[in-house]
């Protein structure tokens, strides 16, 4: 008897390893249950969050009662068994029905009257479920051990345990993977589109399609206001790791002291305050895309360890000497013009040519006009869509004066001047959007702007001011915050443009 006993239970407990379906354990183990005790029927249950005891695996029972759900309050003995840690025999005279009375698979399934054994299994002071064993013979149970039936039940609640944290974590899992494939897609129509008809465009948007279902790195440049980031998006939107997320990353934005941490991990105890492991950006692109925006921005100690990233695909966490290995397509973006920072000593030349392997360039909003009534009709759908208006446009002979003008801020500038323009509209209950809605010049004429021609006394030295910044401001996004270039642009010299842009504030 202990030899088998021994051998069903090693089984049982290979079998909880084993890759199987639930009902297939629950199975197993009810299966081990006829092989070691004189019972003619056996069932196991698991109590679910609203009392219930649901059967999960019957033997020697009609397959009716799997589709039973059994309240203990309605059948005495199951009640019996669940208020008691130890095992629970019924003798055939005990006057409390048995809920499976005619259910038995023999030929005597008239016969109400057997013994019956019940036990609770509990997992931690919790009580998972229930075991009973149920046979046809007259004091079958009394001459089992209670060690045995008891080592029986630990093995069910912990087969109980471990299928409802297994189920628990499938459902976890999948209830995440729901959650992260809605939040790509949320954030994927949060970034909005690439508006705009003009040959330009056609241009850029044959360059992402030619390049974008390729693992090469991507090197993003053009003014600030362009829309790099969409570029970005729809580069990793058309790949191959479109089902993964997009980790963004702003260079210039990464603290110092611990952008080496942000990017690359660290572990605990690698510094003050890191108090736990923590994996960096690239890790948590493994499989997919990071984007490193403002890259013209990293120091040049941290463009050393990117560079290792690049070229042999692994990294060490800050404190760690283990190399981890990662699979991340690289994105780059920059405002700057990183073949003159090489040449400055401010970027690292290897680098910049690893990045450098399909270069594409988002053009000005100067170099597309064309764009700018296709761009102002869906920067003001957006309005309309946020406010549920029905109805929301902007004057003709004003949509001509913004497509003649100059926008140093590009995309970025004509869409904070449209939105404030349609607040205001929308604040007088208008419908149309006029040129006395915008608090910015709508022509490039300064002699139409009030600005510098004041209706009232102001000192000659301030407005002088104020349009030296103005003008240099203009300038630097001109040439892409390039001091050297604005300087030849403005005939003056680089030292002194730089002086004079300081204390005006500009940085």
């Amino acid at each position: 008897m202990n030899s088998k006993l021994n051998n069903v239970l090693l089984n049982i407990a290979l079998n909880l390893s084993a890759n199987l379906a639930s009902d297939q354990h629950y199975q197993h183990l009810i299966d081990g249950i006829d092989q070691v005790f004189p019972c003619d029927a056996s069932a196991l249950f698991v109590l679910d969050k609203q009392g219930l005891l649901i059967p999960v695996a019957v033997k020697g029972l009609s397959t009716a009662v799997l589709g039973r759900r059994f309240f203990p309050q309605a059948h005495p003995r199951l009640e019996a068994v669940m208020a008691t840690k130890e095992p629970l025999r019924f003798d055939a005279d005990c006057p409390l029905p048995d809920p499976f009375d005619g259910m038995l698979l023999n030929e005597a399934q008239a016969i109400d009257i057997h013994d019956c054994l019940g036990c609770s299994l509990y997992v931690e002071g919790q009580l998972v479920g229930v075991l009973t064993l149920d046979s046809l013979t007259v004091g079958a149970f009394d001459n089992i051990e209670t060690v045995a039936i008891e080592t029986f039940a630990a093995l069910a609640a912990a087969t109980l345990r471990n299928i409802a944290q297994f189920n628990a974590l499938k459902d976890q899992h999948k209830k995440q993977k729901s959650l992260t494939d809605t939040l790509i897609q949320q954030a994927r129509s949060q970034q909005g589109e690439m508006i705009g008809i003009s040959q330009a465009m056609q241009r850029l948007r044959t360059n992402i399609a030619t390049v974008a279902t390729s693992d090469y790195a991507v090197l993003i440049s053009g003014e600030t206001g362009t829309g790099k980031e969409l570029v970005a998006h729809a580069l990793h939107a058309q790949s191959s790791r479109a089902d993964t997320p997009m980790i963004y990353v702003n260079c210039a934005a990464l603290p110092e002291g611990l952008a080496e941490s942000e990017l690359f991990g660290h572990v605990k105890g690698a510094f003050t305050g890191a108090n736990n492991h923590r994996a960096g950006k690239f890790e948590l692109a493994d499989g997919g895309t990071l984007f490193l925006d403002e890259i013209g921005e990293l120091p040049l100690l941290l463009q050393a360890k990117l560079l290792r990233v690049l070229q042999q695909g692994e990294l060490q966490r800050v404190g760690s000497d283990q190399h981890l290995h990662v699979n991340v397509r690289i994105i780059a973006a920059t405002n700057r013009q990183l073949d003159t920072e090489v040449e400055l000593g401010h970027f690292r030349a290897d680098l910049y040519h690893r990045l450098n392997v399909f270069p594409i360039f988002v053009p000005s909003l100067r170099d597309r006009h064309d764009d700018i009534p296709v761009l102002a009709g869906y920067l003001l759908e957006k309005v309309r869509h946020q406010f549920k208006l029905p109805n929301l446009h902007i004057q003709p002979n004003v949509l001509q004066m913004l497509a003649s003008k100059l926008w140093p801020g590009n995309i970025r500038e004509l869409e904070h001047t449209l939105t404030r323009a349609a607040l205001r509209a929308i604040q007088d209950n208008q419908h149309t959007i006029t040129s006395h809605y915008f608090d910015i010049p709508l022509t490039n004429d300064v002699k139409n702007t009030s600005l510098f021609f004041p209706t009232s006394p102001q000192p000659m030295r301030q407005l002088v001011e104020q349009y030296q910044k103005q003008l240099i401001e203009h300038t630097l996004e001109k040439t892409n915050t390039n001091w050297s270039k604005a300087a030849t642009f403005l005939q003056m010299d680089r030292g002194n443009l730089y002086r004079m842009g300081k204390k005006l504030g500009i940085k």
